[in-house]
């Protein structure tokens, strides 16, 4: 079987098995995928890939999946994850991504409502999570471990378990055959890919139904905008490839020829950055805030004239970067930009990512001050928007088209609108066909003239460039009957070095306060200079000089809000928001009736007489 060969004429895929084909078909690299394994990185070349696929895929053949079958799919980010992917489209079977923080009361819902058969998984842990929910999957007749797992506890006689290598040494016991055109017939445009449950902030999660034409047309549409793709770049993949965006973003780069390399851990990307040298790279706002908060803290660390000279280059970038943004720097500006890019910017640049072309951002609002800062270091962060049920993407900024503040113009063939409410509409082939098991849900976000309600609201300015202005269910109203949107609040606040989170409450009160979770190393200086170094970080948080330049630092950073939407009193969290304690989606958003739950007595606290007397 020869890989690699050189491609036939160009041909736009119809489905993602004719994408994967075509990628195999007209990239021969040795470095198609890459994983960290023992401390070295190993390549995987487009050959190998294609060969274990097409194991896999008899694999699974062997086990009785067919075309439609639904299969689970609960990982962490790895190789096999994406061959695994990839052999059950080429069987015409449905993938049921699965996030890896997911609880087993969580797995056992999604795996009903989709009715698996079968479950793909990575580890012991993710293996015990199933296995004590075991008895409420009554369907499940086969898992397959990417791991060797121990069976700890009995399982019924129905389920099977398999290694990874089992796997594939069941399915290679039949022809080899022309696998990679086999691949490509695979599926038809209207079949069903995938089930993508969405996560949620509120109730059960929903089903989201793309067919291969939902994927591929975004496909095709990100490949057409982002023209400066190739086999020459690499990109370290981090971001859940459970959820769509990251899995998009694979599939673009894949059949663009770019190297994969799968990053460690969340926690390992910035080791793995240095390591890689990416050119390209997706990531989600916090992640830029966290990266830029660290490189903010480093620079007041360095003490005396270093940091005067920091804190100048980047003051100074940020207003070149605005300036040139809105026509254009004057002379002398320039001229200053160029000093603080030499003796600071560009050193900070090549530290981080030396070799990047841009960054990519979904998942939430970037604040422009995060993109200024970036910008100034010579690091260009593209900000798209999109949701699960539109595969993702529906606008997005490009290298030569791109807005701070907004998250870009409409991909080719997608229609987008503003309802009379402030609500984002949108239309076309990269809508999702519905909530499976759910058509009164479906029918829910859908308008009567087939608009798809995104629950996003936002505006579209002069020249056909969108922007979010918040979630239409995170907006409350104030006892006053003000409606406030917290989500620009929120990005205002989190620019701050000093504060790591921070969540914006007041449904039905009298004002808004936020909860903001604090820097410790702010914290740590912040007791010294209180003379409460030795006390308890509890006591530190609720000392009154530190909670009074907390309330100083939100009202330096919100000083155009309009009166009913100003701050006026806060409380400090000592744990960060995290997956693992429920507070946050897969995607880094915030659960809000979660959080409001979890610290109700911190809420309260903000509006006591002697609390909001005091902020």
């Amino acid at each position: 079987m020869a890989y690699g060969t050189s491609p036939s004429a160009a041909k736009q895929p119809t489905t993602l098995c004719e994408a994967y084909a075509a990628a195999i078909r007209n990239h021969a690299k040795e470095d198609a995928f890459a994983y960290k394994r023992d401390g070295q990185w190993v390549k995987v070349s487009h050959a190998s890939f294609a060969e274990q696929v097409r194991k896999i895929r008899a694999g699974f053949r062997a086990l009785g999946i067919q075309r439609g079958d639904r299969v689970g799919l609960l990982s962490e980010n790895r190789l096999e994850w994406t061959i695994t992917d990839v052999a059950l489209l080429s069987c015409g079977a449905v993938d049921v991504p699965i996030y890896a923080t997911s609880t087993s009361e969580q797995i056992a819902y999604i795996l009903n409502d989709a009715g698996a058969e079968a479950l793909a998984l990575s580890s012991q842990k993710q293996f015990d999570k199933v296995a004590a929910a075991i008895g409420e999957l009554p369907q499940l007749k086969f898992i397959i471990a990417f791991d060797p797992v121990t069976v700890t506890t009995a399982l019924p006689a129905r389920v099977k378990v398999l290694t990874f290598e089992e796997l594939a040494q069941l399915g290679d016991r039949g022809p080899v055959g022309d696998f990679i055109d086999e691949m490509a017939r695979a599926a038809a445009p209207d079949d069903l890919a995938t089930l993508i449950y969405t996560s949620g902030t509120t109730g059960d999660p929903k089903g989201v139904m793309l067919t291969h034409d939902n994927l591929t047309f975004n496909l095709v549409a990100n490949v057409e905008r982002l023209t400066d793709l190739g086999p020459d770049d690499i990109a370290l993949s981090y971001l859940p490839l459970s959820h769509v965006y990251e899995r998009t973003v694979m599939n673009v780069f894949v059949y663009s020829g770019v190297s994969m390399y799968f990053a460690e851990s969340v926690d390992a990307v910035a080791q793995n950055l240095m390591e890689v040298k990416p050119t390209v790279m997706t990531s989600v706002p916090r992640i830029f805030e966290k990266i830029l908060a660290k490189i903010e803290d480093e620079g007041r660390r360095a003490g005396g004239v270093k940091t005067k000279l920091f804190t100048w280059a980047l003051q100074t970038g940020r207003a070149y970067s605005r300036a040139q943004h809105q026509g254009g720097a004057p002379p002398l500006l320039s001229l200053q930009y160029d000093i603080a890019r030499a003796l600071v910017l560009s050193k900070i640049k090549n530290k981080i990512a030396p070799r990047v072309k841009f960054f990519s951002s979904g998942g939430a609002a970037l604040a422009e001050d995060v993109m200024h800062a970036f910008s100034a270091m010579e690091l260009t962060i593209l900000q798209g928007y999109g949701l699960t049920e539109t595969s993702p993407v529906i606008t997005s900024n490009t290298k030569h088209e791109n807005r701070p503040g907004t998250v870009g113009k409409p991909l080719k063939g997608v229609e987008i609108k503003i309802a009379p409410d402030g609500e984002i509409l949108t239309r076309g082939r990269h809508v999702m066909r519905g909530y499976y098991n759910k058509p009164d849900k479906t029918a829910e976000v859908f308008t009567p003239d087939g608009w798809f309600r995104t629950g996003d609201i936002g505006e579209i300015d002069v020249d056909g460039f969108l922007r979010i202005t918040d979630r239409k269910k995170d907006l409350f109203k104030t006892s006053g009957g003000k409606y406030v949107a917290p989500q620009p609040i929120e990005n205002a606040l989190t620019t701050s070095p000093h504060i790591a989170q921070a969540v914006v409450v007041g449904n039905g009160r009298k004002f808004p306060g936020a909860l903001i979770v604090p820097t410790p190393s702010t914290i740590e200086a912040l007791a010294r200079e209180a003379g409460v170094a030795s006390a308890s970080y509890k006591e530190q948080l609720r000392h009154p000089r530190i909670l009074d330049f907390y309330r100083r630092e939100v009202d330096r950073l919100t000083p155009r809000l309009a009166p009913w939407e100003k701050i006026k009193n806060i409380a400090l969290l000592e744990s960060e928001l995290t997956i693992e304690s429920g507070e946050l989606t897969p995607t880094l958003k915030v659960k809000r009736r979660v959080v409001d739950e979890k610290y109700k007595a911190e809420i309260d606290s903000i509006y006591s007489e002697s609390a909001a007397a005091a902020g």
